[in-house]
């Protein structure tokens, strides 16, 4: 294996819950040495496993691992001026500081950019907010579920009209979050280095969400079919990018953005010859004229409905067609692409249970696999990290005793 990517780079995260740590887990993979910042309490990130349906173990903690993986931690008082301090001899040596503190905190605590920027000039500051640092929603609290899929127009916009919005979960748009701003600092990590001049990058759930959802949002300029959403998938004036339900009641998800490549093919695949050559269903302009797209999409459903999901992925492949069965996470962790491509990992936990990871999704082939180390307990790494600054023995252990340093112990041990 060759060096890492970010070898030498020093990181330090001041951050929790899931979309700035997830910028810090893609530098940690790429080799740089990340110093996680966390209170005695601990990241509430720790303690999310009875709402994912897991058990709360400190020890087996899978998504702790997929946020915090290579990591190293120390746990700091900073209401402290001691606390302050140590934090502020880590932020020296540091290239990058990761965080998602709301701004009026980062104020009141002095991590903020603007008064950083006097003290580290060659610091790349990365910040990740709800909804961005300007306009009159700053100060919100900001979420995946509320900035990125509520006010980004996912739960509003792809719900089928006269439903409820889709459920969603934990970590979709963290993640989607986190690799933007994964990207920004790392492109304001190379100016740094090229020039000695540090940079701010900012990113939020909401504005990625727009962008996430900018061809629709565009769209929405036109008085067409955008505006129309929520729409009842049935009514769609391009009926081939619809999900298919099938014999052993499952769905299978066709897209075939122009129609008029794909028709003719397509219904003669599935059985419908008789509906190739009428000019009344092809090109889509004479479809939508006629107002057909509803027939023809109750035709394909009807085919669909009288073959397994096994059988249609057969016939489907065979033709080319672009398709994916609806799978569920089980049927992910046995994915053979999925393991094929490395984005599945077994983690054999100090317990004796092996568990099923997942891995970020951008890869190095000179680099290779990067390694998978649990992330840290609570404050885990802390002493080490302090003698990396030149903390004696005795400096540390005061800090211990007065509850500026906090290393977490297994009470039941």
């Amino acid at each position: 294996m060759s060096s890492k990517l970010l070898e030498g780079v020093n990181v330090v995260e001041l951050a929790n819950f899931i979309a700035a740590p997830a910028a810090g887990r893609f530098m940690a993979d790429l080799g740089a040495n990340v110093i996680k910042i966390e209170s005695a309490k601990g990241d509430a990130l720790r303690h999310t496993a009875p709402s994912e349906g897991r058990p709360l173990d400190m020890y087996e903690n899978t998504t702790w691992d997929l946020e915090n993986a290579n990591k190293r931690c120390i746990s700091l008082n900073l209401k402290t001026e001691e606390g302050k301090k140590a934090l502020h001899k880590i932020i020296a040596k540091a290239d990058v500081l990761i965080t998602n503190w709301r701004i009026k905190a980062l104020e009141r605590a002095g991590f903020d950019y603007k008064t950083l920027k006097e003290k580290y000039p060659k610091l790349v500051y990365g910040i990740v907010t709800g909804y961005g640092e300007f306009g009159p929603d700053k100060d919100l609290p900001g979420f995946d579920f509320t900035s990125f899929f509520a006010r980004g127009g996912y739960l509003e916009a792809l719900r089928q009209k006269g439903q409820k919005p889709m459920n969603v979960v934990p970590g979709l748009g963290d993640h989607n979050v986190g690799m933007n701003l994964a990207a920004g600092i790392v492109a304001a990590l190379y100016h740094a280095k090229m020039t000695g001049k540090g940079e701010k990058v900012e990113t939020s759930l909401f504005e990625s969400a727009i962008y996430n959802m900018g061809m629709m949002v565009q769209a929405a300029n036109y008085d067409l079919g955008a505006r129309d959403f929520p729409i009842d998938v049935r009514q769609r004036p391009q009926p081939l990018l619809a999900c298919w339900h099938t014999k052993d009641d499952r769905y299978i998800q066709t897209c075939m953005p122009d129609y008029n490549t794909y028709y003719k093919k397509f219904i003669t695949t599935i059985g419908r010859e008789d509906l190739a050559e009428d000019d009344r269903y092809f090109p889509i302009q004479n479809l939508q004229k006629n107002n057909l797209s509803t027939f023809i999409y109750d035709a394909i459903m009807t085919q669909f409905e009288t073959k397994t999901s096994s059988e249609w992925k057969e016939i489907l492949t065979a033709a080319d067609i672009p398709f994916s069965v609806a799978q569920s996470w089980l049927e992910i962790l046995e994915d053979k692409q999925a393991w094929a491509n490395n984005s599945l990992y077994k983690m054999k936990y100090d317990n004796g249970n092996e568990r099923t990871l997942v891995c970020l999704p951008v890869k190095f082939e000179e680099m290779g696999r990067p390694e998978y180390n649990k992330g840290p307990l609570i404050g885990e790494n802390g002493v080490e990290i302090l003698k990396d600054f030149g903390y004696s023995d005795e400096q540390i252990n005061k800090m211990l005793e007065d509850k500026v340093l906090y290393v977490w112990k297994d009470e039941n041990k």
